[in-house]
């Protein structure tokens, strides 16, 4: 047989009992000293992994919050929107009214002027027509009658008759042909 001290693998008992105590010295300073500042280390690693979660869904929750005001927002500016497009709409269709009542007051006013400014061209017309007519016919009576008729008056009178006997013929000329 093969003793312990001939075999250089084999330690001696001396070396294995003293191995012994130092490796359970090591063990006990290391679950001592060791272990529990690496449980803290890892608590804290834990702890800061869960609270960043949570700060992350407490960030998403208020992400999301802000979210929705701002599509609530977006959908309440539309609708203001559409609302201030239909209001200037009708606006647009008042003032287009408006405008559309002051040409037609403008062109009835004008029209109203030109019916009144022919009227007065007419009756001075027919003024000015009635005194070269009553020249004209007197100048002819005074050559058929063979006296003058140059007193205003008697003048005034023929010219007078002349016209009402025209103005007669004119209307009995209407009548028939009505």
């Amino acid at each position: 047989m093969i003793m312990a001290s001939d075999n250089p693998v084999v330690p001696e008992a001396s070396e294995l009992v003293f191995g012994t105590i130092a490796f359970a010295i090591v063990l006990l300073v290391v679950a001592w000293k060791l272990v529990p500042q690496i449980r803290k280390t890892l608590d804290e690693r834990t702890d800061a992994i869960e609270g960043g979660l949570k700060r992350a869904e407490a960030a998403q929750a208020e992400a999301q919050a802000t979210l929705d005001d701002y599509q609530a927002n977006l959908k309440e500016a539309r609708h203001e929107a559409s609302r201030l497009r239909e209001q200037a709409r009708e606006e647009g269709a008042q003032i287009v009214a408006e405008m559309r009542e002051q040409a037609q007051a403008e062109a009835r006013r004008i029209v109203e002027s030109a019916q009144a400014q022919i009227e007065a061209e007419r009756q001075q017309a027919l003024q000015q027509l009635r005194a070269e007519v009553g020249t004209l016919s007197v100048d002819l009576a005074s050559r058929v009658v063979g006296e003058s008729l140059e007193d205003p008056a008697r003048q005034s009178r023929v010219v007078d008759r002349f016209l009402e006997e025209l103005e007669g013929r004119a209307r009995s000329q209407e009548q028939i042909t009505s």
